[in-house]
């Protein structure tokens, strides 16, 4: 399931409001300056920064 592109553009890491990588194949929006990544469910982001898990790909 892909994302809007629309959503894309307006989503923020909640933690240092910077922009997110969408990776589809994981359904992850990744933060690669705080290495974290925040997990999609059916299609929605959960923008949660206690929700956030390590990512160190």
């Amino acid at each position: 399931m892909s994302l809007d592109a629309k959503l894309l553009d307006i989503l923020v890491c909640p933690q240092d409001k910077g922009p997110l990588d969408y990776l589809e194949d994981e359904q992850v929006l990744v933060n690669p300056r705080l290495k974290v990544a925040y997990r999609i469910d059916e299609g929605i982001p959960v923008m949660l920064a206690d929700e956030a898990v390590a990512w160190d790909r």
